[in-house]
């Protein structure tokens, strides 16, 4: 079958790139976008048989992942935005970071509509009619799991206005499908969407927003303006747990157990 697409960033002409077997028996053609270098699918008809569980069997970087952007998140806070109000993460699967956030001092929150809360219950905002504001919004391993970004973002910037995410970049030094690139990862069928530095810009400029980057996996769409250099060094772990430990806020733990602890109580008395 043919398919008429434009890219789903920037509009213009798609040409195809590949073919894989998602799931293991769908075949699915890949395009590519000839203006800012977007990867997108087809149309990804076979999400509700990927998502049949949240978090696929291959996420075996879940721990680690959110290990890894804590002093990351927490640097970042401190160095471009207010420690002190709230944030949230979006597409927050199991409630890992965020428990991981609050205590560490950082009054955080969760929204994902997908997958069950495991570690931050009490601490959910699934509801977009409500016009809560963050500081932040994170949205880590999210946007290849898009069908349509932009729109995506668009429910993003009702949180925030600064949104800081990772997401491989597509390499610029191979060619790409699955056995070049890991990840495309067609096994899960859950990445459908494959982003290049020129298509975040493209978004950026749409939204009227400043983008940065490291180059390679974290990102940042923001209205305020940063320093480049800064960002990129508070990308790597080290630096940030540098960072973190000169300016470690106190932890939410034992304020969050009294809080809920009571609200337990006071609905046992009901």
């Amino acid at each position: 079958m043919d398919y008429v697409m434009n890219c789903k960033i920037c509009k213009a002409e798609v040409k195809k790139a590949f073919r894989a077997k998602v799931l293991h028996k769908h075949d699915v053609q890949y395009f590519t976008c000839t203006n800012c270098g977007f990867y997108q699918t087809e149309k990804p008809y076979w999400l509700p048989e990927a998502y049949s569980n949240a978090i696929t069997s291959l996420d075996i970087g879940l721990l680690y992942r959110n290990e890894l952007f804590k002093p990351i998140v927490a640097s970042m806070i401190r160095s471009f935005f207010d420690s002190k109000a709230r944030f949230i993460d979006y597409g927050g699967g199991y409630g890992v970071l965020v428990r991981m956030l609050r205590d560490i001092g950082f009054d955080f929150y969760r929204h994902d509509t997908y997958c069950d809360n495991i570690f931050a219950k009490n601490f959910d905002v699934n509801d977009l009619s409500i016009n809560q504001r963050f500081e932040v919004l994170t949205a880590f391993e999210v946007f290849e799991h898009l069908e349509n970004p932009m729109q995506e973002v668009e429910k993003m910037l009702v949180f925030s206005d600064n949104i800081l995410f990772s997401t491989e970049l597509v390499p610029t030094n191979q060619s790409i499908n699955p056995n070049t690139w890991w990840y495309l990862a067609p096994e899960t069928g859950q990445h459908i969407a494959f982003y290049t530095k020129a298509s975040l810009q493209k978004m950026a400029d749409y939204f009227s927003m400043n983008f940065y980057t490291n180059g390679s996996t974290l990102h940042l769409l923001t209205r305020k303006k940063i320093s480049p250099l800064l960002f990129r060094l508070l990308c790597y772990h080290k630096i940030s747990l540098l960072v973190k430990g000169i300016t470690s806020g106190k932890s939410l733990l034992q304020t969050d157990f009294l809080n809920i602890k009571h609200k337990l109580n006071l609905e046992n008395h009901l």
